[in-house]
Parts: structure tokens; C-alpha cells; sequence
């Protein structure tokens, strides 16, 4: 088992923690006769994987507890991306602090490098939600027309932004649109893996009239004017 510095991440081998002693951190890569040899059919992901030495990149981070000898998963290196001002968004920290709200079911995080902030599509936790507009005067008999009204979606801005602030996020990690959405993320659509992992890219094509409309129509990344 080998930790591979990533930058971008500003994890290092370098790193040291609160109490001075090193604290090395990296993407977990391992190797051995115990490792598969790759995924059937698909050699594009086997070499994105695989590295030719043999390595297994984990897509987890992790940090070594030199005292207790002992390797911790503390973030995701995958789907990392960066905004139009330079800053690197890990998607997943964002959607695991955030998901913590009793309101929120799901959520996808998408951001552009040709845009400077993130938006959200959510699907919200129906009855919680229903619970909460009935509480505070929204009606409508439609759970769909229920996630349209704008005190609803007003009220998921705030949510996002007040988990957002009691996990410590910077500005730019805090989500400042959302759709919200009656469709389950689900295996069966394409939209979760079968170990229910965020299919990321399908996620984006599902979704993507409601992203352009959440960043008023204008040109992503990879789009021709």
C-alpha cells in the first residue's frame, strides 16, 4: 500500500498534523496478488484504475496516524473540478455535508469550469418538506407544484447555506441555486451505480436543461457556441 501525493487536493506525503508529527496524506493506491486484474470489457476505466506498474488507485484519500499506525479514508480525489475563477471543488464533500439536512433525500453538486459557482439538483425528503410547508402556510395538493412554490426553493437556498456554513465550507463550496426534483436518484435510471456511487456524468446529461436554467442558459463546458 502506497499514498500518492495530490496537489491539487494539497495532500502531500509533507503533511504534518496538529500535534507537529507527520501526518502523511494521499490518494490510498495498493498492489498485490489479491488485486483484480481489471473490468470486464471496459479497458478505458481498467486503465484509468490500473496504473502499468500495477497500482490500484482507490480514489480515497487517506492519512496515516503515525502514532497508532493506523490509515484513515478522509475525503474522495475523484471528481474533483474547477470553477471559472481557479478553484477546485471536491463534489462529494459538498454532497455528504449537505445530504446531513433532514430536508434533503439527495442531492447531485455540479459545477462548470466556465461558471464561478455551484447550483444543485435536490431531491427533497417528502414528508419532512410537506411537514415544513404546512407548518409555515404553503399549500398546494401537488407534491410537484409543492417544489415549484418560490418559498419552497427559497427555503432550500437557506438550508444549503446554513449547513454549508456549520461544515466550514468557503464561499465558493457553497451551492447558490438548486432544482429541486421528485425523481430518485436510482440504480435503474442510470443515475447511481449498483453500489449506489453518483453516476456523475449521466447525472449531468439527466439533468442538463435544469442545470443551463439554474446558470441562466449559459454555454457549459464542452457545448459549441
Amino acid at each position: 500500500m502506497k499514498l500518492v501525493d495530490v496537489p491539487d487536493m494539497n495532500y502531500t506525503s509533507e503533511d504534518v498534523g496538529e500535534d507537529g508529527l507527520p501526518a502523511p496524506r494521499g490518494e490510498i493506491c495498493y498492489r498485490g496478488n489479491c488485486c483484480f486484474k481489471g473490468y470486464y470489457m471496459q479497458p478505458e476505466m481498467t486503465r484509468d484504475t490500473i496504473d502499468v506498474d500495477g497500482w490500484v488507485h482507490t480514489g480515497d484519500i487517506g492519512k496515516m496516524d503515525a502514532v497508532k499506525g493506523i490509515l484513515k479514508i478522509i475525503d474522495r480525489k475523484k471528481n474533483i473540478f474547477k470553477l471559472s475563477q481557479g478553484e477546485y471543488i471536491a463534489p462529494e464533500k459538498v454532497e455528504n455535508k449537505l445530504n446531513m439536512s433532514p430536508y434533503i433525500a439527495q442531492i447531485f453538486v455540479y459545477g462548470d469550469s466556465l461558471q464561478h459557482y455551484l447550483v444543485a439538483i435536490i431531491v427533497p425528503d417528502k414528508a419532512a418538506i410537506e411537514k415544513w410547508a404546512s407548518e409555515n402556510g404553503v399549500v398546494e395538493n401537488d407534491f410537484g407544484q409543492l417544489l415549484k412554490h418560490p418559498s419552497i426553493i427559497k427555503f432550500f437556498q437557506n438550508e444549503m447555506v446554513l449547513k454549508s456554513r456549520e461544515a466550514g465550507f468557503f464561499g465558493f463550496e457553497i451551492p447558490l441555486k438548486a432544482h429541486l426534483t421528485t425523481t430518485a436518484f436510482t440504480a435503474e435510471n442510470d443515475l447511481l451505480t449498483p453500489t449506489f456511487k453518483m453516476k456523475r456524468n449521466e447525472a449531468k446529461n439527466f439533468f442538463l436543461n435544469e442545470i443551463k436554467e439554474l446558470y441562466g442558459g449559459a454555454l457549459l463546458q464542452g457545448e459549441e457556441k
